[in-house]
């Protein structure tokens, strides 16, 4: 068969797996795509519960804020991974919605390249200057350097495999496939759950124990994403003759990825500060109670961030198409849902911090109120950043970098990080505990980004009201699908 007749069939595949995308009704379309994201998202924060209650009540307390001091150097790969795969994959989906599928595979030879190349470079400069970074940056001293050091060290190790798995998987998801792309986070939590015992107790390893599980974990999801791009339910490949980089290719993926990395990496220098300041005015424990409220946070988080990746190709596809009320109603039950899990997590952690805290710690005296106390003011405002959280994720789904960025920055970068830097002196020159400074900062950077993020996202719905296609052009454009 010649490399003609190849790409023809490649063409022709992905088009009958995302034409319902335009077509079926919106609201089926979400859950399908969003229920099996939801899933393994939900797995995956479940892991990360399981783990530090392993490492709190097994090992010491203070290893889960060795982990926690230690989490925003991995977000900064972490990052690098979301910069190429959400930028490529929203960039495959808008392609799809304009029938242009002769750059689909174009589009995955480069996010491999990619994805394979920039993460690597951060590796490498992790690992150089490691040492730098634990003492001088995070301020890491006795018990906590010991613990951030060995799961930093080893983790790093393994990121490669940690950035290109995620990266990869969602075009699992956007071919039409979400409940494969569940199977593949499944299979990495459900090995995280079941080896994290094995490792952290049977063989004696701690903290290491946790670290190499969390390697193993993310390399064998990596072999499941390329051993379903080289199976017989698609036609889709990674292929060589697209693994070199064009600038104007490379331009549009990073374009478009840049908003959910430099949120990331943003979100990482917050944490860096955040636990610093908190390291100054409120010591170990604060350190802790921190560590414990962000891992609570993540069975909210991740279940969010599966509807929106549920929801980023339906969104991408129908802007490509010009489906504007399709996009709306997306976006609007994203919403909804996003407002659901919140409250409901608001409602939990007002009412039971001290159940939640005792999942992580065997502490009944200052270590377990200041752990409630933290949980109860930074959810303070959670019901009401739904439209911030998605703000994000909608404009990188329409190909829209700049105010991608502009919305997913306003909330560490314009009030988060002043807030960090300003509340705890004045909250002391008031007479109050500085360390109460750092814990209002979060739920005020909550209330100003969702107000920004709003008057974005009501400015963007204005714009497509106004540039909808007529009832002719519309059917010129299903007439066009139809003929393909």
């Amino acid at each position: 068969m010649n490399e003609t007749k190849l790409e023809k069939e490649a063409e022709a595949a992905p088009a009958l797996a995302t034409d319902r995308i335009g077509k079926e009704p919106i609201g089926k379309l979400l859950l399908s795509f969003s229920i099996p994201a939801v899933i393994g998202m939900l797995v995956n924060a479940l892991y990360n519960i399981v783990d530090r209650i392993y490492l709190g009540h097994g090992i010491d307390p203070l290893a889960i804020a060795g982990i926690g001091l230690v989490m925003p150097v991995t977000m900064i790969i972490m990052a690098c991974s979301m910069l190429i795969g959400i930028g490529a994959n929203s960039l495959f989906a808008i392609r799809m919605g304009e029938k242009r599928h002769d750059e689909v595979e174009k589009i995955m030879g480069h996010a491999f390249l990619l994805l394979f190349l920039i993460p690597a470079i951060g590796i490498i400069a992790a690992l150089g200057f490691m040492d730098p970074i634990l003492r001088n940056i995070l301020k890491a001293e006795g018990k906590i350097y010991e613990y951030a050091g060995t799961y930093l060290r080893i983790t790093l190790y393994g990121a490669i495999f940690g950035a290109m798995s995620p990266g990869l998987t969602h075009f699992i998801r956007s071919d039409g496939h979400p409940k494969t792309s569940m199977i593949v986070q499944l299979t990495g939590a459900v090995l995280n759950i079941i080896l994290d015992p094995i490792f952290i107790f049977v063989l004696d390893l701690g903290v290491a124990g946790a670290a190499w599980v969390t390697v193993i974990s993310q390399f064998c999801s990596l072999v499941l994403v390329l051993g379903y791009f080289n199976s017989k339910w698609t036609r889709l490949r990674f292929r060589i003759r697209y693994m070199k980089l064009e600038a104007r290719l490379t331009g549009q993926i990073i374009a478009i990825g840049f908003a959910p990395f430099i949120m990331q990496f943003a979100m990482s220098f917050a944490g860096i500060l955040q636990n610093v300041t908190i390291l100054k005015y409120g010591g170990e424990d604060a350190l802790t109670a921190m560590t414990i409220f962000f891992t609570v946070f993540t069975v909210i988080f991740m279940p969010m961030m599966g509807i929106g990746q549920g929801a980023q190709p339906i969104i991408g596809y129908n802007y490509g198409a010009k489906q504007y009320d399709r996009v709306k109603k997306c976006f609007k039950l994203a919403i909804i849902a996003y407002t659901v899990f919140l409250t409901t997590g608001f409602l939990v952690i007002q009412t039971a911090p001290g159940f939640l805290f005792s999942l992580f710690s065997k502490d009944k005296g200052s270590l377990r109120d200041l752990g409630m106390l933290t949980m109860r003011i930074c959810a303070s405002m959670f019901p009401f950043v739904a439209v911030q959280m998605l703000g994000g994720q909608f404009f990188q789904a329409i190909g829209k970098p700049v105010q991608a960025s502009v919305v997913s920055l306003s909330r560490q970068i314009l009030f988060l990080i002043p807030a960090l830097l300003f509340l705890p002196a004045l909250f002391e020159a008031i007479g109050l505990r500085p360390i109460y400074g750092v814990y209002w900062a979060f739920p005020l950077a909550d209330i100003c980004s969702s107000a920004v993020s709003f008057i974005f996202i009501f400015r963007e719905f204005k714009k497509m009201k106004n540039d909808s296609p007529s009832i002719s052009e519309q059917n010129a454009v299903l007439s066009c699908s139809t003929e393909e």
